[in-house]
Order: C-alpha cells, then sequence, then structure tokens
C-alpha cells in the first residue's frame, strides 16, 4: 500500500520552541568582553555563566525564557572566540581539559565542523556532543552514586553531580539540554524536530567551552578527594552476524535512494539536507554519522505518518514544551495514550514493524538509537553491516511513498526488487521467541546427541553389570515414561510436519529433523504480552542449561574414555565411569524429549494469553520445575560432582512430572487447535 503524505510543515518546533530556541539568544544585544569568560590558557571562568541564569520570583524554579535570553551574549562571544582559533590552537587550549569525556578527538571534528558552517554537520556535531557528554557524566556520577539515571533530564538534577561540580553549573546545563523548558537541544535533535537551519552554532560552541570547563571542575575535585579517574570503556557494537537479512549496499541502491529521497513525500523538505549528509558520511565510511542521522530522520518520517494516519491533533508533529513528544515510543506502540488502536503498524504492516522493533527495543537486539544517543558506543568502530541495514530499509520505506508511477520504475531494478522482497519477508531476529528457536535449533544437544551416537560401544568390566542393577528399575521406569510422553506430544505435531509415519516406532534418529522443522513454523512476536515473555525467559533459560549439560557430558566422556583406555583411572573412578554410560544413555533422550517439549510449546506460544490466571501461574510453575531439574543436571554433570546415579534419580523424578501435568491437559499444546496447514518460512 503505497501513500503520499502533505509537506505544510515548515517547521517541526512549535511556535514556543521555536522562538525559545532560535529568537531568545538573539534579543539582549550587548558586548561581553571573551577574557571575563575565558582566560587564554583555556579556562572558564564559571561565574561570569552561572550569574546568566536567574530564577522565578519564588526562587522555587528556574527562569528558563529568562536565563536564555542573558546567557545569549554569552554564547555570541564564545562562538567569535572558538571562530577565531586556529585548529592547533583549539587543540592547545582546550582538548587536554576534554580528555575526561574519553573521546577528545570527537570535539577537533566538532571543531570542523563549525568551521565549515554547515548546518546539517553543525547539529550532527551536537548530538555526538550531548551523547559523549551525558556518558561521562553518568561516569562522574558513579564516583558517588551508584546506579546511573537512564535519563539526561534525572542525571543532572542529580545531587552526586551538584557535590562535584556545584549546583549552579548543573543549572547551567540544565538550561541548555536537561528539560523541555529550555533550550533542550539534546532531545529537539535526537527525536528529529530541529531542521538544521534551526540550531544557531553558537550553542554548539557554548557546549565545546562549557564540557571543557567540567573538565577543569572534575579535575580540581578528583585532586582535593584524591581519586582516581576511571570511566567506563565504550561498547563496540558487535557485526549483526545472522541478524542482517540486507545484503551490503550497492552504488546503485545509494544511487536510487539520492533519488527518491528527493520524491519521496516521507522526506520532509526542511530535513532533506539531513539525508543528503547521511549519504555522504557513508560513502566516507563514517558509519555512526550515516547511522544518527538516519534514525533521527526516520523518526521525523514515522512521526508525520503516525499523525497523518491516525488523525491525531497537529501539534503531534511538533515539539512541545507543554506536553511530551511523540517518539518512537508511541510511534511503535500497539495502543495511541487514548487506548484506541495505533493505525500506523497497520499500515506498515508486520515485517517492517519487526525491523524498527529489532534495531531500536528488543533487549538482546542492537538498540541502536539507545546507545548512539545515550554515548555508550565507541563511533570510530561502528558496524558497516548495521549501517547497511538502515539504509536498505529506508531505501524500501521511501520507495512506498513517491508516485505509483516513478515507483514501478524503481521496482523494475533488479536489485530494487530483491531488496523489496528481503523487506516484505521480513521476521523478527531478536524477539526473544526468534532466539530461542534459533537456540533450540543450532543447540549443541542435538550434535552431542549425535556424538554420543556415534561412539562405538565400549568394552565394559564385570563392574557393568552391577551398576546397571544398582539403578536399573528407574532406567526401566525413566525409558518407559519417555515413551508415553512422546507418544503424548507426537499427537500435537502439526500435521504436514509429522516425520514418523508409525507412532510406536519413532526412531530417536529423526527427532532433530522434527526439531528443525518445528523452529522453522512461524509464529507472531510483535506486541507479544508480558506473560509470553515471562514463559519465553524461563524456556530460555532450560534451553541453555541444557546446552551446557551437553557440553559437560562430551568434555566428561571425551576425559574418562582416554583414562579408561590408558588405564588410569583408580577403582572408584572406574566404577563411576561404570555408571556414567548408563546416565548417558538416558540423558541424551530426555535432553531431546524437553526440546521437543519446548519446540512444541513454542509453535502454541500465543496460547499462553488465553489462559486464566491460576491456570498461567500453574502453568509457569510447571516450567520452572523443568528448569530446576536442568539446573540440577548441569550442577550433578559438572566435573567437580559428576554424580550419575543422582542424575537418573532426578530424570525419573522430573519425569514423572512431566508425565502428571501432561495428563491434566494444561500444556499450551493441549489449548491449541489442530494445525493442519502450517506456514513454514
Amino acid at each position: 500500500m503505497q501513500i503520499l503524505l502533505e509537506d505544510p510543515t515548515t517547521t517541526c518546533l512549535s511556535p514556543s520552541v521555536y522562538d525559545m530556541i532560535c529568537k531568545l539568544g538573539f534579543e539582549v544585544r550587548e558586548s561581553r568582553d571573551i577574557n571575563s569568560i575565558v582566560t587564554q590558557n583555556g579556562e572558564v571562568c564559571w561565574k561570569a555563566i552561572t550569574d546568566c541564569v536567574i530564577y522565578t520570583q519564588s526562587a522555587q524554579a528556574l527562569d528558563y525564557q529568562g536565563s536564555v535570553r542573558l546567557l545569549g551574549p554569552v554564547c555570541e562571544v564564545i562562538h567569535l572566540h572558538l571562530s577565531s582559533l586556529t585548529k592547533g590552537q583549539f587543540e592547545i587550549q582546550y582538548v587536554p581539559w576534554l580528555q575526561w569525556t574519553s573521546s577528545p578527538e570527537l570535539f577537533a571534528e566538532i571543531f570542523d565542523a563549525l568551521e565549515s558552517l554547515q548546518s546539517p554537520a553543525i547539529s550532527l556535531s551536537l548530538m555526538k556532543l550531548t551523547a559523549c557528554l551525558e556518558r561521562a557524566l553518568g561516569d562522574v556520577f558513579l564516583l558517588i552514586g551508584k546506579e546511573c539515571p537512564f535519563l539526561l533530564r534525572d542525571l543532572l538534577a542529580s545531587e552526586e553531580l551538584a557535590q562535584v561540580f556545584g549546583l549552579s553549573v548543573m543549572n547551567v546545563l540544565r538550561v541548555f539540554v536537561g528539560s523541555p523548558c529550555g533550550l533542550n537541544l539534546r532531545n529537539v535533535l535526537w527525536h528529529g524536530f530541529a531542521a538544521p537551519h534551526e540550531v544557531p552554532p553558537m550553542y554548539c560552541s557554548t557546549m565545546v567551552v562549557l564540557t571543557a570547563g567540567m573538565g577543569q571542575l572534575l579535575k580540581s575535585y578528583l585532586q582535593q578527594n584524591k581519586l582516581t579517574w576511571a570511566p567506563r570503556p565504550l561498547i563496540a557494537l558487535p557485526d549483526l552476524e545472522d541478524g542482517a537479512v540486507f545484503p551490503e549496499v550497492t552504488r546503485e541502491v545509494l544511487s536510487v535512494l539520492e533519488e527518491v529521497m528527493k520524491k519521496s513525500t516521507f522526506v520532509l523538505g526542511t530535513m532533506l539536507p539531513y539525508w543528503e549528509v547521511a549519504l555522504i558520511r557513508f560513502k566516507s565510511h563514517r558509519f555512526a554519522d550515516c547511522a544518527i542521522l538516519l534514525l533521527t530522520q526516520l523518526e521525523t518520517g514515522l512521526r508525520h505518518l503516525f499523525a497523518t494516519i491516525n488523525k491525531c491533533p497537529q501539534r503531534l508533529l511538533t515539539a512541545e514544551s507543554t506536553a511530551l513528544y511523540t517518539t518512537f515510543d508511541e510511534i511503535l506502540a500497539k495502543h495511541l495514550n487514548d487506548g484506541e488502536i495505533n493505525q500506523l503498524p497497520l499500515f506498515l504492516g508486520e515485517p517492517a514493524m519487526e525491523f524498527l522493533w529489532d534495531f531500536l527495543n528488543h533487549q538482546q537486539g542492537p538498540r541502536v538509537r539507545d546507545r548512539l544517543s545515550h554515548g555508550e558506543i565507541n563511533l570510530p568502530e561502528f558496524p558497516k553491516g548495521v549501517t547497511d541495514q538502515l539504509l536498505t530499509f529506508s531505501t524500501v520505506l521511501l520507495l512506498r511513498f513517491v508516485e505509483e508511477e516513478l515507483a514501478s520504475v524503481f521496482k523494475e531494478k533488479a536489485a530494487i526488487q530483491s531488496l523489496v522482497h528481503l523487506a516484505e519477508g521480513y521476521s523478527a531476529h531478536f524477539h526473544p521467541m526468534s532466539l530461542l528457536r534459533k537456540q533450540t535449533f543450532s543447540s549443541q544437544v542435538l550434535s552431542c546427541e549425535k556424538s554420543i551416537r556415534a561412539w562405538p560401544l565400549l568394552p565394559l568390566p564385570r563392574e557393568a553389570e552391577e551398576a546397571r542393577l544398582e539403578c536399573s528399575s528407574e532406567i526401566n521406569a525413566c525409558n518407559s515414561l519417555i515413551i508415553k510422553i512422546t507418544h503424548e506430544l507426537y499427537h500435537h505435531v502439526p500435521e504436514n510436519h509429522g516425520v514418523f509415519t508409525d507412532l510406536d516406532n519413532r526412531p530417536i534418529e529423526k527427532w532433530p529433523r522434527l526439531l528443525r522443522e518445528l523452529c522453522g513454523i512461524r509464529v507472531p512476536t510483535l506486541f507479544c504480552p508480558r506473560a509470553v515473555l515471562e514463559v519465553l525467559t524461563v524456556l530460555q533459560n532450560i534451553v541453555r542449561c541444557c546446552t551446557h549439560v551437553s557440553h559437560q557430558v562430551v568434555a566428561s566422556w571425551v576425559r574418562r574414555h582416554q583414562q579408561w583406555a590408558e588405564k588410569t583411572l583408580r577403582s572408584r573412578q572406574r566404577q563411576n565411569f561404570v555408571r556414567m554410560s548408563w546416565s548417558i544413555k538416558l540423558l541424551s533422550p530426555v535432553l531431546l524429549l524437553i526440546l521437543l517439549l519446548i519446540a512444541l510449546e513454542l509453535v502454541n506460544i500465543p496460547e499462553v494469553h488465553g489462559k486464566k490466571t491460576d491456570e498461567y501461574q500453574q502453568y509457569l510453575k510447571f516450567l520452572k520445575s523443568i528448569l530446576q531439574y536442568t539446573e540440577n543436571l548441569e550442577a550433578h554433570t559438572s566435573p567437580e560432582k559428576n554424580k550419575w546415579i543422582e542424575t537418573i534419580r532426578l530424570t525419573h523424578t522430573a519425569l514423572l512430572r512431566m508425565w502428571t501435568f501432561s495428563e491434566k491437559k494444561q500444556m499450551l499444546i493441549h489449548l491449541a487447535k489442530k494445525c493442519t496447514s502450517t506456514a513454514v518460512l
């Protein structure tokens, strides 16, 4: 489905926010002496700046408008000062004071951007500066506090930072980046509200000098309190590996995007320079810069679509100082604030929504916007693969907002046609359910089971018969339960995935194939209820334990078998090795049985939402008992304990519990209707 959006907006800032950012700082026309603000050595005279921050008559709150007016001349003279410096002078005077940010090289880039006078580059610089500053301030907080606030506004309002820098300094920061009532430069840029020309360069220059000044204050605090500065290391975002659906971006794709972004109504006219710079940065191998610009502009375009398709008030398009912004959180949600269904997910379709949730929201996904905007990522090491995915997704998305005839021309290109096909077939990679399916499919338990079957039968000593008799009754009982439970589970395998023709003859050799087929069945993951996520967490932990047990079993068997062959085992060790051989014969099918149960429950996971509260609690209790069994198994099969007879007893108890619960017909497989035409990826 295609739609053409109207572009009536000349700004995405409300009148009051526009005035705050674009006008108030220029109202007071007075000349300030730079030497009263910054010394020749680059030391910041804070009193000249903090005196410009004023308070309401009751002195209970900051007067943000009044403060911005008074700070305007200070910002202007700071900007003129930085503009008069050579890069060498800047590096001598200021870079030493910027080492505390862990990214001093970033400020040399910001200096270049300011010198270039290019608005998009200056806005990008300010975004990177605020992210870097937030990370550094969090490190300062942790000198005193324990749990760093997630939001910058809470961090700036903390007593811990006031203790290090002083309350008056923190209030200056709050005027610039810490409150929607102030300039709020961080949020209006990172959420895609401010067009390039709407951010006065003098505010970027001032933020550079303020950051250097805070470095000076921090040095004094560390010396006075005899503390060592130890910032948290930045994260090197890993490449996507299996999470990359789209191929590397080619010149042809870049060429198409260059044309499409000028024609697509998804791109607001005032924001087009950001898109142009994003492509320039990509071609220059500045992948983090490209990703930052793409993410902010995707939010801008999606907010425009959100407001249009949901028929929201016009103010939702703008940054307001008196109302919550409409950000990715609201745009990608299932419901609107009034409880009505959000129409945007229905319009975009599940594949596009899954992509956005994968890259922005899922905890085990890259969460690129969060990590970039909070300064957690090492920018020079930002992976090209992530930017490739964002660029390709953007290309396909923008094509949906051009004239149909023009879109058809672009889609006739083989490369674009292929990308559209991949986008339409996208499924979640980082949702807990997707990760669990992948975890189950590739579980080392399968390879462990295969290797155990491949080992030749070892000649066992006379003690073997005694070991068999020692627990033979429990082994027989376990085998009987495995057959009964397997028979029950198999009745709930989707009919077109049956790999056995004889219910009484289900060879274990075919189980891996069945698991792979079950894990290939597509299950809806978008907007999963909390109960489903809770169940998934338990299932993930069960698979993790099974995998660890399989590793331990293989390692122990290889080690003991070698010692057996070399006749270096003592008498008690020989007895334990014999017990281990009998235990393994039981353990292998049990682990596979658990994986089969999990795979079947995953296929029917939406049924969790239909359970009554007491039924759900009973079901969760049952799953946690299986988790407890696998955790105990993990402990008993460890090299330190090596308790193989105990594993047989634990297994018998667990199988009894599984059979008892199965008889109650309370598993998800029992609640679901028999499927005869399951769609497979």
